[in-house]
């Protein structure tokens, strides 16, 4: 059985596909967990940490359920897991792609995106930052790859060439900020709504769209960037080094500082600037470059350690809570208002406060998912209604109106609770709770909590809308260590939450 890593791999994105779409309508395996399993089943310790890590129980049943189907009862073989080299150089030719940036800049970066790829947004202010860092140093020039799964990624593709054809790399670039800027939607009125404002002949726009003009040169960007391994967007080529995915500025800066150091050096040896790209990847290969497999198993390396069980997690004195500043146990809950789990949880931790109303303690941080388009909006709303003192009565609204999250929805639901309108309205439209809120992802991606939900109970990490009785347990376990503490007189005090989140997260790396 080789190459049984990405099988398994598939095979548990499938099962968890399936369970996901059963459990946000509501009939997924309540209750099953692993043990439930028949005997002869796999089991958790036949597969590696990692393929479970972050699981619910319920989740984890599929998978095991999905993976004894595939193999039945033994453990798959280990696989040794191909290394992609990441000093290699890849020969990614310029041609006649859009280009942006002088063309004797040190630094070529070549990008490989999809106008409907979440990810391919978000990285957007990466770039701009790059530009900004390193002035007159970098020019972009972009390469197609609209992903088959994404059926308005190359109507949105067509509609840049055309751009493109009418009035050069200028209006292909603003075409480019307008489609992952301001037309989230990408259908046919948001992308001719985009040739209007930017002054393009229409006629010719809407025929290049009809007859899907331009598809045969994306084509070819595609089997370009795919042949060298880019399968995935974004993926990003500088002076040929591949980088792939939205990762943060730090990431590109560092692979940037490294080829203008050897850019400089070329110059200095008498290559003119203008030629330095050329140069550099002329020798570069037309294929993905592994390294070396490993001898054998001995020199595999070993799997990433599981995530912590606890992590330091610090919140706002204004950041939207519920309950006694004084409770034993705080819980910090990483949420998104579009989540389908996240509104799974939300009955759970009612029913813990009441329960337990003086010693329970929640603080929301919000994580809205990149693929959630509602997520940020919702969150600004809900962000809107906490400068008026009414952030839980629009939570509320939300969780119970999902299906239905919109702008309209919000200015409806903002008169219900008794905001002011105008003020409202405005905070909206300045989207000036935007850094808030990506604080609070960027904090939340720190600790471990990039799925949603995720909770941290005194810095306990809980992942996923978990079953009452395991938050329940939790709880019970923090207030055990509450009233002991007190015998030993500490003060369950405002300050409480710091002392006992230093002691869980020291206990969690022993």
């Amino acid at each position: 059985m080789k190459h049984t890593s990405w099988i398994i791999a598939f095979i548990v994105g499938l099962v968890l596909g399936v369970a996901g779409d059963r459990m946000a309508g509501g009939a997924g395996p309540v209750g099953k967990r692993p043990a439930d399993l028949p005997p002869g089943s796999l089991r958790e310790s036949d597969l590696p940490p990692e393929t479970l890590a972050g699981l619910t129980d319920a989740q984890k049943y599929q998978v095991l359920k999905g993976v004894t189907a595939k193999y039945g009862a033994q453990r798959p073989p280990p696989a040794a897991r191909p290394q992609e080299d990441p000093k290699a150089v890849y020969r990614v030719p310029v041609d006649d792609s859009p280009v942006k940036g002088p063309a004797d800049a040190l630094v070529t970066i070549v990008e490989s995106s999809d106008f409907e790829c979440p990810f391919c947004k978000r990285v957007g202010p990466t770039m701009k930052q790059i530009e900004e860092a390193y002035p007159g140093k970098v020019r972009f020039v972009f390469k197609h790859n609209p992903l088959a799964f994404h059926p308005k990624a190359m109507p949105a593709a067509i509609a840049t060439e055309e751009a493109r054809a009418q009035g050069g790399s200028g209006k292909f670039w603003a075409m480019h900020d307008r489609l992952f800027d301001s037309a989230p939607n990408l259908d046919r009125a948001a992308l001719e709504k985009s040739a209007q404002e930017l002054g393009l002949d229409m006629t010719a726009f809407r025929k290049a769209l009809d007859e899907r003009r331009h598809e045969a040169r994306i084509q070819r960007d595609q089997a370009l960037v795919t042949g060298l391994g880019a399968g995935g967007t974004p993926t990003f080529f500088i002076n040929g080094r591949k980088i792939a995915g939205a990762m943060p500025f730090e990431v590109f800066k560092a692979v940037v500082d490294e080829e203008l150091q050897k850019a400089e050096a070329l110059v200095r040896s008498g290559v003119p600037a203008s030629q330095v790209y050329a140069r550099t990847i002329e020798k570069g290969a037309a294929a993905p470059v592994m390294l070396p497999a490993p001898a054998g198993p001995a020199a595999a390396p070993p799997p990433p350690p599981p995530p912590p069980a606890a992590s330091k997690v610090d919140f706002r004195p204004d950041d939207p809570a519920r309950g006694a500043r004084e409770a034993a146990v705080t819980v910090v809950l990483f949420s998104d208002f579009q989540c389908p789990f996240c509104s799974r949880v939300e009955p759970t931790l009612a029913q813990l406060q009441k329960e337990y109303p003086k010693d329970v303690r929640v603080v929301w941080k919000h994580q809205p998912l990149p693929f959630h388009p509602q997520a940020m909006p919702a969150a600004l709303a809900s962000e809107a209604a906490r400068e008026q003192g009414k952030f839980w009565e629009m939570h509320g609204r939300m969780f119970q109106n999902q299906g239905a999250l919109g702008p309209a929805q919000y200015e409806q639901w903002a008169k219900e609770i008794g905001l002011d309108a105008k003020r409202f309205q405005a905070s909206l439209a300045s989207e000036k709770a935007k850094a808030r809120i990506q604080e609070d992802s960027q904090l939340g991606t720190r600790v471990g909590a990039t799925g949603t939900p995720t909770a941290f109970v005194n810095c306990r990490q809980v992942v996923g809308a978990v079953p009452y009785e395991a938050f329940k347990k939790v709880v019970d376990e923090e207030l055990a260590k509450a009233a002991e503490l007190r015998k030993a007189g500490v003060k369950v005090d405002a300050a409480f939450y710091e002392r006992i989140c230093e002691e869980n997260v020291k206990v969690a790396r022993k």
